[in-house]
């Protein structure tokens, strides 16, 4: 049966606040909190929350209280998307910058995302800007302790900007950022060891997607990336890993798919976090078959606050609502899902 420290919810609203977050806090549980901007130069969609300025740590901390009074662990995820942005939401309308000057193309956004229907020719980094970029995932790890969170994860899945150089369908880069996998992950594990340097390698996760296509950001060989990557974090002593399944190669629907996690489980020796479309059965079934040591929820639990409860139970779930996912209504969506006693 999973328990609450089992079951971990990425809670994704573009309106937090302390009530919508004790909502779905339990006594031991970890919260990992939506994506959390860095610096003026991480935006690429409205009203998410940032962790850069004085403003923004004080924001942070009734909501950090409200958790922690319900016996919750709150990690902050830090940020950066890199190219999926356009020069509105850049400091005096400049380029975004990126690994590499490569644009993205133009998407269709699912129903209810606030956000850029295009994506403005990216700049890329020069080899002397990058530590400034590495400093700010610092800078912005130390505030978020200051704000009162427990830990961060850093945010490098999804095809945002440490994707960006990882990925060699993304990274062109000829100098000691690009080219070869160990050039290509540099980027990411700078910004682990600076963090981790500020903050303890106990406070510190990280996010990865090697599998996935997120935002035109995917790999020729994702297993050696994934297993690079895995050994490479050992060295850090990162408290853990956080992977996407393989079968979520895009954004919202699950795969068939051949290709498993376990590699890289069986080679990081942190503890191991799977996410990725997991139902309460499946999820249950990775964590006895010792697939992966914590499974993580998203849709599910946005949908249901209650949700370590119903899986107890084995209870019914509330359906969500995939149209109000990213709106900027703090209450729909966020807060009017039932719980399983106002149900009975």
């Amino acid at each position: 049966m999973a328990s609450d420290y089992e079951i971990i919810p990425l809670l994704s609203p573009y309106q937090m606040g302390n009530f919508h977050l004790s909502l779905r806090t339990t006594n031991g549980g970890l919260l990992i909190s939506e994506a959390t901007v860095i610096s003026e130069t991480a935006r690429g969609y409205k009203n998410t929350p940032g962790i850069w300025t004085r403003e923004q740590i004080e924001a942070w901390k009734p909501i950090v209280d409200a958790v922690h009074a319900k016996g919750g662990i709150f990690f902050c995820q830090l940020w950066h998307v890199g190219r999926v942005s356009n020069e509105s939401f850049q400091p005096n309308g400049q380029s975004p910058i990126s690994s590499t000057d490569k644009p993205l193309t133009p998407q269709d956004q699912p129903t209810g995302i606030n956000n850029v229907h295009y994506y403005s020719t990216p700049r890329r980094l020069t080899t002397e800007e990058i530590p400034s970029v590495v400093n700010e995932f610092r800078l912005a790890a130390r505030n978020a302790i200051e704000a009162g969170f427990d830990g961060v994860e850093i945010h490098g899945a999804h095809g945002y900007l440490i994707d960006q150089f990882m990925k060699d369908q993304v990274n062109n880069r000829i100098d000691n950022y690009g080219g070869s996998l160990q050039n290509r992950c540099r980027f990411a594990l700078e910004v682990v060891e600076a963090v981790t340097k500020e903050i303890g390698a106990d406070r510190v996760g990280i996010r990865i997607s090697p599998f996935a296509n997120y935002n035109e950001s995917g790999d020729s060989n994702p297993e050696a990336l994934g297993l690079h990557l895995a050994n490479c974090l050992n060295k850090c002593g990162i408290l853990f890993c956080h992977v996407v399944e393989p079968r979520m190669i895009t954004a919202w629907e699950k795969e068939d798919c051949s290709q498993s996690l376990l590699p890289i489980r069986k080679a990081f020796t942190g503890t191991f976090i799977s996410a990725g479309g997991y139902d309460r059965e499946d999820g249950n079934k990775v964590v006895m078959k010792g697939s992966t040591d914590l499974v993580a929820y998203g849709r599910l639990f946005l949908a249901n606050p209650d949700l370590p409860k119903r899986f107890k139970l084995n209870a019914p779930l509330n359906q969500y609502n995939r149209d109000t996912f990213y709106t900027s209504d703090p209450i729909v969506g966020y807060t009017d899902y039932p719980f399983l006693e106002d149900m009975i």
